[in-house]
């Protein structure tokens, strides 16, 4: 089986981890971290080009600990999509807030902002645009709209690591930007996540908030939770930074032979590649198609199945669908359907093929054979 996204983990990583275990330093909680954690955030704050990073212990802690330095609390609102991740809409719940959905543009899934401008109240605190599958939001027009309402912008680029918006990297154009390091993302520390801010205060704020509020001993002065990664996770981190740029070229590497091999049903209009505009580079986190028709979207991915490759259908169903926040006013502030039109549409029509480093190009070649044999 070729799954969706496979962690490239060789040698490097297992001594990293190794030497973590000989010298029984398994984790910290210590202010700034143990050493392996702040050798991590220093070779992501030099690769992301931002003044401060915090490392804790998933996406999810990411999300919620920048929304609290925010102070973000019960009775604020914090518009988001629905076409995400379900942590995105939690972190916003664990904090006593209330998500509002926004939809999404059919071009790169990513959040529409003219939608954003008509979901913004007097209780708006927050706007979390999600970089979807590796595709930067607009990020010049959204922050437009929050600076000029005095909103804050917190990106959740937690699939975007590498990707890149008018030459900057994803998550460090909004006050803060959350990333996931979980194992299917493109670098992985196991479990893990990290914030970035260039803002001092709220550097020393989710300080104490990755550590039970607290700065010396027992003297917790915010509300903290433990959101610490451990220096086990840490040291894989570190062993995968030196070979992040190699990852990501395979990465594009593989999603232009994609591209190359499907294009002829695009020019049929059967379905929608992926594709990056001038101010947009991916890190091709998931190579994702738009079908035109539902039934070939449901007998193309059926058939990749059978044959191996797991594509995967990104997000099914997007969470105003899910159990949990359906018809839920009091969590999601919105009808059954929540006027979400693009966001539906994606959830019928999207499909998200494998593109990740470990694929050899007969792998690659074999979901080309099976959409020729199947549309």
């Amino acid at each position: 089986m070729i799954p969706i996204n496979k962690p490239w983990l060789d040698d490097d990583a297992k001594q990293e981890v190794l030497n973590v275990l000989a010298e029984n330093s398994l984790t910290s909680p210590a202010k700034n971290g143990g050493k392996r954690v702040q050798d991590f955030e220093n070779l992501l704050k030099s690769y992301l080009n931002v003044k401060h990073v915090i490392a804790v212990n998933s996406g999810t802690s990411a999300i919620h600990a920048s929304l609290l330095s925010l102070g973000i609390k019960p009775g604020d609102e914090v518009i988001l999509p629905s076409f995400t991740f379900v942590a995105t809409a939690n972190s916003v719940v664990a904090t006593g807030a209330k998500p509002v959905f926004a939809d999404i543009n059919t071009d790169d899934y990513t959040i529409d902002f003219s939608d954003v401008e008509k979901k913004i109240t007097d209780k708006t605190k927050a706007i979390i645009p999600v970089h979807l599958y590796g595709h930067p939001s607009n990020m010049e027009r959204l922050y437009a709209i929050a600076k000029s309402k005095s909103i804050k912008v917190v990106e959740d680029a937690c699939q975007s690591l590498g990707s890149l918006y008018n030459e900057k990297q994803s998550g460090t154009i909004g006050d803060l930007g959350c990333f996931s390091f979980y194992a299917s993302k493109v670098l992985t520390t196991g479990e893990g996540g990290a914030i970035v801010t260039n803002d001092d205060n709220i550097y020393e704020e989710l300080l104490m908030i990755r550590n039970h509020g607290m700065v010396n001993g027992y003297d917790t002065r915010v509300f903290g939770l433990n959101l610490r990664l451990p220096e086990l996770c840490a040291a894989i981190g570190i062993s995968q930074m030196r070979k992040l740029n190699q990852m990501l070229e395979i990465r594009k590497a593989n999603a232009e032979l994609l591209s190359e091999g499907l294009k002829s049903f695009e020019q049929k209009g059967i379905l929608k590649l992926p594709k990056e505009s001038e101010n947009n580079k991916f890190n091709w986190y998931l190579f994702t198609v738009g079908f035109k028709d539902n039934s070939h979207r449901e007998l193309v991915k059926d058939n990749l199945l059978k044959a191996g490759i797991g594509a995967t259908v990104y997000y099914d169903p997007p969470v105003h669908k899910t159990p949990y926040y359906d018809n839920d006013t009091d969590k999601s502030g919105s009808s059954a359907d929540n006027l979400l039109p693009n966001t539906t549409w994606a959830w019928n029509h999207v499909l998200s093929l494998p593109v990740h480093p470990l694929m050899a190009k007969d792998d690659l070649n074999a979901i080309i054979r099976t959409f020729e044999n199947t549309l």
